[in-house]
């Protein structure tokens, strides 16, 4: 079986961008609960920041299973609210809702054709999750955390390939 996690590549993950009161407590706890699960052998599919997050939270968890695995780095649109680093932008809602949808529901074909100049203009960070559309039989997906800190849509989703 196969296993796959997604995680944001936000900076504020690294132990380096902590502070005395941690800003997303719950997602660095879904984050690690979800890179736990994946097996030791894990390819990383991430951009230069991503794998950097991603790094620090495979060291920072112990991983048992010997199921092949992908820790994918990436996030939804980056324009949520007038405090996101791309500022608002109205079409980021929908374009989130679709793609949480596609992401919860294995629907990675869907995934696999989004727009990506919309994504790019939304300022999201879809490319990785892109590349996990290769990989054969995910299921659904288990939604470990979802929200839009800092107004940027983050994902922490797992998902096991159907066959036995």
């Amino acid at each position: 079986m196969t296993r796959a996690v997604l995680v944001p590549g936000t900076l504020a993950l690294l132990p380096e961008y902590a502070s005395i009161e941690d800003p997303v407590a719950e997602l660095r706890a879904a984050c690690l609960r979800a890179v736990g699960w994946l097996g030791a052998d894990v390819t990383v599919l991430a951009d230069q920041q991503g794998a950097r997050v991603a790094e620090h939270l495979l060291a920072s968890s112990t991983r048992t299973s010997d199921e092949p695995s992908y820790l994918v780095v990436g996030n939804g649109s980056a324009r949520r609210t007038e405090k996101a680093p791309g500022h608002l932008d109205a079409r980021a809602s929908g374009f989130d809702s679709d793609l949480g949808r596609w992401l919860r529901d294995g629907r990675f074909d869907e995934v696999a054709a989004l727009d990506r100049r919309l994504a790019q203009e939304l300022w999201a960070g879809v490319d990785p999750i892109i590349e996990l559309a290769g990989v054969p039989d995910l299921s659904v997906g288990q939604v470990d955390y979802e929200g839009d800190p800092f107004g940027v849509q983050y994902w922490v989703i797992r998902w096991a390939s159907q066959i036995p």
